[in-house]
């Protein structure tokens, strides 16, 4: 029997220097060339020589920065190097969001009440994924156009579970032809979305009206061609986590968040517990929820920011904090489409 702990104590503690060695190993690594890597991984090219030296110090200065959080070692959370690394803070909010708290004024007033008001059998956990009513992750780029993958998103997931069928809808439509309240890549809001696509009869397909990242003029064929339709959208009662949680057990749900955070910018694994503010700035969809083995509640949001951020596209953020508008300001302006 000692002998077998003596074996069992000898191999973890071999485990423990090869799994530190490969950490030093990788940190020891030359920024320089940890920056090269990362352009080749991304293809990202610079124009000349002083572009390259600013985006390195960039590069330099948020790696730094995700080590050290993740060294701190007290968070529920990893961030990561990811397609954003080189950009500031700034940068990133700027191209990269898309949600105008601004337009408030001129957001469409909610087509019914909340219906799930008297919702009581919830699960334990819910993902829509599981239930074939989420498409892959999709990636908006440098548009601030998050408010339609948002949308659409909640739109794909409705006609999912009135129709059966799960159909990728067309985010550039939304972009070129909602121009009456929403200002594509410049900004907009789910629920003008929304009003948009009852006004116009429906909404087309992905492929029918690819996604360009940028904006266009509006496709008149195209927008004709619908793939689905809503009748209407609902708001989820402000401030109230609970409401959130009876809507997104019956379905997909468009939600504002405020995700300008260094730590939501780098974000990689886990339950984000980070702190944020309420200055929401970009439409994100929420998908499910559940609870981690420690215990730690969270909901299950799906971005669209491509797969290479967060995990696989997604976000877990922690749920029922002590804020009644919930983190990152998630409970605080929630909607979603009827069929």
């Amino acid at each position: 029997m000692a002998s077998n702990q003596c074996l069992w104590l000898a191999l973890f503690i071999f485990a423990v220097s090869v799994s530190g060695a490969i950490s030093r190993a990788i940190t020891d690594v030359p920024m320089s060339v940890r920056h090269e890597q990362w352009m080749a991984k991304y293809n990202r090219v610079y124009k000349d020589a002083a572009e390259k030296a600013h985006r390195f110090e960039i590069f330099k200065n948020n790696v730094e920065y995700i080590e050290s959080v993740n060294n701190g070692g007290d968070r529920k959370y990893k961030l990561g190097i990811n397609q954003f690394t080189d950009l500031t803070n700034e940068e990133f909010k700027a191209t990269h969001t898309g949600f105008r708290p601004s337009k408030m004024t001129s957001a469409r007033k909610a087509t019914g009440s909340f219906r799930y008001e008297n919702v009581t059998a919830a699960p334990a956990s819910v993902d829509w994924r599981t239930k074939g009513a989420v498409t892959p992750i999709k990636d908006q780029g440098e548009c601030g156009c998050c408010w339609a993958f948002s949308a659409v998103a909640a739109t794909e997931g409705i006609t999912k579970i009135s129709t059966g069928k799960l159909v990728s809808l067309s985010e550039q439509e939304l972009v070129d032809c909602d121009t009456d309240e929403d200002e594509g890549c410049n900004g907009g809001l789910m629920d003008d979305a929304f009003q948009f696509i009852i006004n116009n009869g429906g909404l087309t397909t992905e492929s029918n009206y690819p996604y360009k990242a940028t904006d266009g003029t509006c496709n008149t064929n195209k927008e004709s061609s619908h793939a689905a339709s809503i009748s209407g959208f609902e708001d989820v009662p402000a401030n109230s986590e609970s409401s959130l949680l009876k809507a997104v057990i019956k379905q997909p749900v468009s939600v504002a968040i405020d995700a300008g955070e260094d730590d939501f910018q780098h974000y990689s694994s886990g339950v984000f517990t980070g702190e944020c503010g309420t200055d929401l700035d970009h439409g994100v969809t929420l998908i499910g929820y559940g609870k981690t083995s420690d215990g730690t509640k969270y909901w299950l949001v799906k971005n669209s920011w491509g797969k290479s951020w967060g995990e696989k596209g997604y976000i877990r953020m922690e749920r029922d904090v002590d804020a009644a508008e919930g983190l990152c300001g998630i409970a605080m302006q929630a909607s979603y489409p009827t069929a």
